[in-house]
């Protein structure tokens, strides 16, 4: 028996991707990325979504590795995106008599990428209506912008499991040796991380289902202790701070800057800070960076100036914290310049865009090197920055 399935009935037919370098085109996995897939084996059988093209044919071997012969008579579409239905016409041809379960959005949506007609195929489905199994119902549950339009997650009512779509989902490979928590979280704050207000809308409604398992659409399935994902969903999706701490996120052209930040970590660590993170801009994984951004109660930026503006890694780090909502933060701010400082006027103006950002004074200005005269304005900075 698969040590991935779910019980005597409900089977894990997903694949793993370990040659992948890049979520979509965009974010590093080290340890790979699993695209998870379920089939539920009763009087009919359902097919819970499918997989990225690059996995077609292993999928379908897995497929039929469980089917025995037999054949699926629904498949049930939670999301469009390609990374979950990449394999749609593939199974659909296969199984020409199988009926798609969808809803509206979905049926809407599916002609944009996927040449097939389902005419007489299709099942559209609504918020709270059930599919019969048999001995198992699905219960339909719709999540508008978690983090797609047609997203929806399917209870299934007898043995109380979640099929949770990208909810609760991580970077990894099934196999990976890895904290849930950071991939997890990484994963939301940059790809679900703009629409927490849908998120902690569908939390209300899996508050009131009796969940025994998760079943998301990456990531390993969930079936112990659930109040701890739950609860890091919550935190997330209402944007406050998961952890007392400072980042100290940098843009630093020939060293000087990196070296004023790194003073200011110093300085911040002999006040007592909780937790100081001290990142490159310019040379460390972006996507990580903004997971350190949410789950930090405080932030510093620091930039040297260029072209009348900032150096463009810091530009880049401020319109990816625009973009996904970054918000109910105290921020810091040190520009460097060597005849006409810019950066602090262009990082201010930036977090004068986003919600709820306290910008600290003072704002700290170095001119080209840091010098003995600036350890009182950085002194400063780090007080106001803990207080």
């Amino acid at each position: 028996m698969n040590k991935n399935n779910i019980s005597e009935q409900i089977f894990y037919v997903g694949v793993d991707d370990k040659d992948l370098d890049l979520f979509e085109s965009q974010y590093v996995i080290p340890n790979g990325v699993s695209y998870n897939s379920y089939l539920i084996m009763d009087e009919q059988i359902a097919l819970m979504d499918t997989v990225d093209v690059r996995k077609t044919d292993e999928w379908l071997d897995n497929i039929e590795q469980v089917l025995q012969g037999k054949k699926p008579d629904y498949l049930v579409v939670s999301h469009m995106e390609p990374d979950h239905s990449g394999s749609m016409k593939a199974v659909a041809e296969k199984y020409p008599n199988m009926k798609i379960v969808g809803n509206a959005k979905t049926f809407s949506m599916l002609p944009q990428f996927i040449d097939l007609d389902v005419k007489n195929r299709e099942i559209i489905v609504k918020e709270g209506e059930t599919l019969s199994l048999g001995s198992h119902v699905l219960q339909f549950i719709m999540a508008p912008m978690v983090h797609w339009p047609e997203v929806m997650l399917e209870y299934e009512q007898t043995e109380k499991v979640l099929f949770s779509a990208d909810a609760f989902g991580k970077f990894g490979a099934l196999d990976a040796d890895e904290d849930w928590a950071c991939e997890a979280r990484r994963y939301y704050f940059n790809i679900v991380g703009k629409y927490g207000a849908p998120v902690s809308a569908l939390l209300k409604k899996a508050a009131n289902l009796d969940i025994q398992t998760i079943c998301p659409l990456h990531g390993p399935i969930l079936k112990e202790n659930l109040s701890y994902y739950m609860d890091k969903y919550q935190v997330w999706s209402s944007y406050e701070p998961e952890d007392q701490g400072v980042l100290i996120a940098y843009a630093s052209i020939h060293g000087n800057t990196e070296q004023a930040a790194r003073k200011l970590a110093e300085i911040l660590t002999e006040k007592g800070a909780a937790k100081v993170v001290v990142s490159d801009l310019a040379r460390e994984d972006m996507a990580e960076v903004i997971e350190d951004a949410f789950r930090y109660n405080t932030m510093i930026l620091a930039a040297a100036s260029y072209d009348g503006g900032v150096f463009p890694c810091m530009e880049s780090f401020l319109n990816h914290l625009k973009s996904k909502a970054y918000q109910n933060r105290k921020v810091g701010i040190l520009e460097n310049g060597s005849w006409a400082p810019s950066a602090g006027r262009v990082m201010k103006t930036a977090l004068e865009g986003m919600k709820n950002i306290t910008i600290v004074e003072p704002v700290v200005t170095i001119q080209s090197t840091m010098k003995e005269v600036d350890m009182p304005k950085l002194e400063a900075l780090a007080e106001a920055i803990l207080q």
